[in-house]
């Protein structure tokens, strides 16, 4: 089925292959076969277009911290930031970022911002193996500072 989804977006002409929806068609092609560089090209493009759309943003991150490095892919968000400072997606990823890093007080700082914004990623936080370096640091660490606890 993916050879024959290339063939359909291939065979596409070039003037309406760089329509949005079709771009956005080859990024969930890229991101299913694990293409990183191409998908970080066409990630990219999308975000020039519609900048406003965190998830462009989220997965140019992905593609750059595998075609890359974790600082390309942290470079990314950072510059997200700007345009969703309540993405808690972005806030989580930047703390993951971080915590690979080494800067465990922004890893934190930030990962506690996504949990504050979703919930949902309290589950995140406690299994992501990008945060392990903060869980064996800090085993209680998000105990203090914001009043989050695993058991809420």
């Amino acid at each position: 089925m993916v050879k024959e989804a290339k063939a359909e977006l291939d065979a596409i002409p070039e003037d309406e292959a760089r329509r949005p929806e079709v771009v956005a068609m080859r990024v969930g092609l890229l991101q299913a076969t694990e293409q990183w560089r191409p998908l970080r090209k066409y990630a990219r493009e999308l975000v020039a277009v519609d900048p406003g759309e965190a998830g462009w943003w989220i997965i140019w991150a992905y593609a750059a911290r595998r075609a890359d490095s974790v600082k390309a892919a942290q470079k990314v968000l950072r510059e997200a930031e700007g345009h969703h400072p309540k993405d808690a997606t972005v806030q989580f990823n930047l703390g993951c970022y971080a915590c690979l890093l080494g800067d465990l007080a922004e890893a934190k700082a930030r990962v506690v911002r996504a949990i504050a914004i979703d919930n949902s990623f309290l589950k995140n936080a406690i299994d992501d193996p990008d945060l392990l370096q903060l869980r064996e640091a800090e085993p209680d660490w998000m105990n203090t500072d914001s009043g989050t606890s695993p058991e809420s």
